[in-house]
């Protein structure tokens, strides 16, 4: 199943799935099935196997009574929200998450070129109002920095409460996948003594989308091509084999001693063909349009545009 968050008549955000080209609107349907409260994507993940369920009995429902109850509307990229808009919590990241990116990046920062393998992954966070929606604007703003990048990851969002999750059972907690871009202001990651929260987590630079995919959908989230494309110029492509903490190490790793909740989003890391990477340097600038994808996930396409 593929859930959206989307901008119905008016502002109020409402929670969807993907029929075909049409979006069932549960936030209408499923209070007059089931007397549900209002509710929202973090709610709706947090009813577990219920919330599930009274989704795939909204897939079988007839279209006409669908659009009766006004609860059928049409698929439309503008009205595509980040699927969680405002996370609980900041979103969890893994850095140098793929050998290749990692060797870039050592390069780029004139550090050590081969150290050994870390024993314990590179963990920050970005802040819930850096999410924007799948086919949002990025804001560029050149008083704050010169230097935005990108970096496609592979996103879990998390299903079940849970701590020192073993690796075995790690995948059961996860209630499905998104497409993320981790927009970073590199000149701002750098300055902050080696803390990169500050350069990720300016306003609008999180990208996500364009829907979450369930884990019954995509029952192995460990070898999924993804590509970047800046103005249709591809600048990533590797396949998620290429981790060296795969989803469920991650998962396990990240909940020794700390407790995933529902709704949690973890970023999965980036690989190779970032911009500050290359040789020379590029960078994204007012009017570029970047592009992440991945494979039986989807597509996110966001245009860089200037607030000065």
């Amino acid at each position: 199943m593929k859930l959206v968050s989307f901008r119905q008549n008016s502002s109020q955000t409402h929670v969807g799935v993907v029929r075909e080209r049409e979006i069932i609107d549960l936030t209408v349907w499923l209070p007059i099935k089931r007397s549900l409260p209002t509710f929202d994507m973090v709610d709706l993940i947090g009813m577990g196997r219920q919330g599930l369920d009274m989704v795939r009995m909204s897939l079988s429902a007839p279209a006409g009574e669908l659009r009766e109850a006004g609860a059928l509307v049409a698929m439309q990229e503008d009205r595509l929200l980040a699927p969680i808009p405002r996370p609980r919590k900041n979103v969890f990241c893994l850095g140098r998450n793929y050998a290749e990116h990692g060797a870039e990046s050592r390069r780029a920062w004139g550090e050590a070129d081969s150290p050994p393998p870390p024993e314990h992954p590179a963990i920050f966070t970005k802040a819930p109002t850096s999410i924007i929606g799948p086919y949002d604007d990025i804001p560029y703003d050149a008083n704050l920095t010169e230097k935005l990048d990108w970096e496609c990851e592979l996103a879990v969002i998390i299903g079940r409460t849970g701590k020192d999750i073993g690796r075995d059972e790690a995948l059961g907690y996860v209630f499905g996948y998104m497409v993320l871009n981790d927009i970073s202001a590199r000149d701002i990651q750098k300055r902050h003594g080696g803390q990169f929260f500050k350069g990720k987590s300016l306003d609008g630079s999180c990208p996500s989308g364009p829907w979450i995919v369930t884990a019954d959908e995509l029952s192995d989230p460990g070898d999924l091509e993804l590509w970047s494309r800046v103005n249709g110029v591809e600048k990533q492509h590797d396949r998620t084999s290429g981790m060296l903490l795969d989803v469920p190490g991650i998962i396990q790793s990240l909940s020794e001693g700390m407790t995933p909740e529902p709704g949690d989003i973890i970023a999965t890391g980036t690989p190779a063909g970032v911009g500050f990477a290359r040789t020379p340097p590029e960078f994204l600038h007012p009017g570029d349009v970047v592009e992440c994808e991945i494979e039986k996930i989807g597509k996110i396409k966001n245009k860089v545009t200037s607030e000065t």
